[in-house]
């Protein structure tokens, strides 16, 4: 019995290990391409790498760099877009710059608010205190001339009728009125004069200080938002919001160096491909009437053929991030 048990299982093991490699053995059906991978269409042809670009004089596009850097806060346009000049494109995080630059407007706020102020000195009611002071200096030293006068025409009748100490005493209190009275009049005309030409120099000049330092500050707070330089078409825009951003441009994880912000080309519906190719291939180029080639945008099934006269005869949208393959025959 205990034979027979050892035998079926043998068996079913094997039917199992059998059943197992031809389960394995099966190749699975591969799925079909995401897009129809580039075939030469030509006999003979080079293929080369290439970038999209606007067509200009210059033959190159416009890219755009931050002054400053930061956090993009919001994207204001899409690749494709039409802009025009002035235009916001992009901004970055101007909290801190904001705060600075409301700081310095209200400094200069301040001090333009102090320099009115000493030019409008005298103030009335400060000058009318300070005459109120001169009228009764002027009447204190009356008080202490009739006192002193009273004294010394009473000790002039009879020495004994006053002390010689009373009689210096009023003196003395009729020079510290008399001086007194000078020195409130002094003050009037002090005050009377205004501010001190030498005060409200420095006043303007530290008013003048702090407006161009608002300026400079309202300036560098206007370049945390990108403008479209000119009029044209936004072709890559790889910053979102979120993303840090230097002056360096946007970092690219793909290629691991940095990108151009912003790219722009100019308001035009043909654009150009500028291709690179290998200084040892170029003798194999033919005549330029007679080169005929077609472009493939990576990742897609997109051909579009190449001409110096013709149009691309396509309505795929076309960004300058997409780099081609070009195809030339030879």
């Amino acid at each position: 019995m205990r034979n027979r048990l050892v035998f079926i299982l043998s068996a079913v093991g094997l039917i199992l290990a059998v059943l197992s490699a031809y389960v394995f053995s099966v190749q699975p059906k591969p799925p079909p391409p995401v897009f129809t991978p580039t075939a030469n269409p030509y006999g003979r042809g080079i293929y080369c790498e290439g970038m999209i670009e606007s067509e200009q004089a210059q033959g190159v596009n416009i890219n755009i760099y931050p002054e400053v850097p930061g956090v993009v806060t919001r994207v204001f346009v899409n690749e494709g877009q039409s802009v025009r000049q002035g235009d916001a494109l992009l901004s970055i995080d101007d909290s801190v710059q904001r705060a600075t630059s409301e700081q310095l407007r209200a400094q200069s706020e301040a001090a333009l608010a102090m320099l009115n102020e000493l030019k409008a000195q005298p103030r009335p009611e400060t000058l009318a205190v300070a005459g109120a002071q001169v009228d009764n200096a002027a009447a204190s030293l009356r008080t202490a001339r009739d006192q002193l006068e009273k004294q010394r025409r009473s000790y002039d009748m009879d020495p004994k009728s006053v002390s010689r100490n009373d009689l210096d005493n009023a003196a003395n209190t009729e020079r510290v009125a008399a001086t007194n009275l000078d020195v409130v009049r002094r003050q009037y005309e002090l005050i009377k004069a205004g501010a001190w030409r030498y005060d409200i120099e420095n006043q303007e000049r530290t008013y003048t200080a702090l407006s161009k330092a608002y300026l400079a500050s309202a300036a560098l707070l206007a370049k945390y938002t990108l403008r479209a330089p000119a009029d044209g078409i936004v072709m890559t825009l790889p910053a979102s919001p979120g993303s840090y951003v230097s002056a360096q441009g946007a970092y690219n994880t793909y290629t691991q160096g940095f990108d151009p912000l912003i790219v722009m080309g100019r308001p035009q519906k043909r654009l150009q491909v500028r291709a690179y190719i290998d200084e040892i291939l170029i003798n194999e180029l033919p005549d330029r009437s007679n080169i005929k080639a077609q472009m493939f945008i990576r990742g897609t099934s997109e051909q579009l053929p190449l001409s110096p006269t013709s149009r691309p005869r396509s309505s795929f949208p076309i960004s300058a991030r997409s780099w081609s393959t070009c195809g030339c025959c030879r």
